[in-house]
């Protein structure tokens, strides 16, 4: 069997800070949920050292073509991210629930 290669994941402070606000938001409704959909997002960021071009490409207008990917987390969380070399880097998490300004880092 071939060895598949393992990337290095990285987030960018920009992303933990996306992070903390959905995690302090719906803390405000239930601790309990907050601390589920923060492991659950940090678990499926985890899983991007494996095969990251397995998740779509993320197009949208004002954004390079081809640059980033994305996956959804938590049915409703978009983790935008690139892959370097062998480094996946997460530059942002995405309500998808809420269009927000582009502001891919």
């Amino acid at each position: 069997m071939a060895h598949e290669q393992t990337y290095e994941v990285k987030i960018a402070p920009v992303a933990y800070h996306d992070l903390n606000s959905h995690f302090y938001f719906l803390a405000r409704v239930s601790k309990g949920a907050a601390l589920r959909l923060k492991n659950t997002l940090l678990a499926d960021i985890r899983s991007l050292s494996d095969m990251p071009e397995r998740n779509p490409l993320y197009e949208r207008r004002g954004v390079a073509p081809g640059r980033y990917r994305y996956m959804l987390s938590d049915h409703r969380y978009r983790i935008v991210y690139q892959i370097v070399g062998n480094t996946v880097r997460v530059n942002g998490i995405e309500d998808c629930r809420q269009e927000k300004d582009n502001r891919l880092r």
